[in-house]
């Protein structure tokens, strides 16, 4: 009795896996079937699960393909902002990371704790002086402005010093007798070891830098230079509301997310759970 009672044990667990995997997809497959409804249907039901098969078409992202100039635009401005910043960010935070863990030197600790007190505060505070500074250097409606304070993310930093501690310092020894300088044994040697969290953190800086809102919408003047969040939020006005071109945006704003995390998933998960066994 007891063996059946453990071979039952993992069809249970499968069985509640699936059912919160589909409670998680539930969402996602609502905005599908609605991206594929006419305005008025949705005017009239709203979004549901709901929806008659007659009244469904490609007619919104046909729409989107062959005249929402606008979209691609902003498109083409989310894709450019959130590929300079998660090379920008995996840069400079992986090596501040490093150089955290696996130097010794004055003033560390204090920078350490400078970077966990910077990612304590609410980015709401921060936006008044970096609004000023953006200001004082004359980057008001730029890709710089969206991106400069992403450069070198606190909790990115945080998370490369502890993936670095458990790199080997013996590497680096042996390194350093065969002669290598301190960047070569970075570049050639530690940050190869430190892929799965460069993966890990690329796919969760892409998603913050994709989806980001409030940071651009308050640096970004023009409608060329608007991001997708910014711009599909510029269809619901009070002179008319394109629900069907919203939800049908939104669901090509979802792909690149899902495209980097299928390519890069594997070291996700290696990179979120290192250090969860010793030995």
């Amino acid at each position: 009795m007891e063996k059946k009672q453990f071979k039952i044990i993992p069809w249970i667990a499968n069985l509640a896996f699936l059912i919160f995997s589909l409670m998680a997809l539930f969402p996602i497959i609502n905005l599908l079937i609605s991206s594929l409804r006419p305005s008025s249907e949705l005017m009239r039901n709203g979004i549901s699960i709901t929806f008659d098969p007659s009244t469904m078409s490609v007619d919104n992202y046909t729409y989107i393909f062959t005249q929402g100039g606008n979209y691609w635009s902003w498109f083409m401005n989310s894709l450019v902002i959130t590929t300079i910043t998660i090379v920008l960010s995996l840069f400079f935070s992986s090596m501040v990371g490093y150089a955290l863990a696996l130097y010794d030197f004055k003033g560390r600790t204090l920078i350490f704790g400078c970077v966990l007190f910077i990612l304590m505060v609410p980015f709401e505070i921060l936006m008044l002086p970096l609004f000023q500074l953006m200001v004082n250097l004359n980057l008001i409606n730029t890709y710089t402005a969206v991106i400069l304070p992403a450069a070198v993310a606190p909790m990115a930093v945080f998370f490369f010093r502890q993936y670095a501690l458990g790199l080997p310092k013996e590497l680096m020894d042996a390194a350093r007798i065969d002669g290598s300088t301190e960047y070569g044994i970075f570049f050639k040697i530690m940050l190869p070891l430190m892929t799965p969290s460069l993966a890990a953190m690329a796919i969760l800086q892409g998603l913050g830098s994709w989806n980001n809102f409030l940071w651009p919408l308050i640096v970004l003047r023009s409608n060329d230079m608007f991001t997708l969040p910014i711009g599909l939020a510029t269809l619901l006005t009070p002179y008319g509301n394109n629900y069907d071109i919203l939800i049908a945006g939104s669901v090509m704003t979802i792909l690149p997310i899902i495209i980097l995390f299928i390519f890069f998933q594997r070291y996700f998960v290696a990179g979120l759970t290192v250090g969860g066994v010793k030995g």
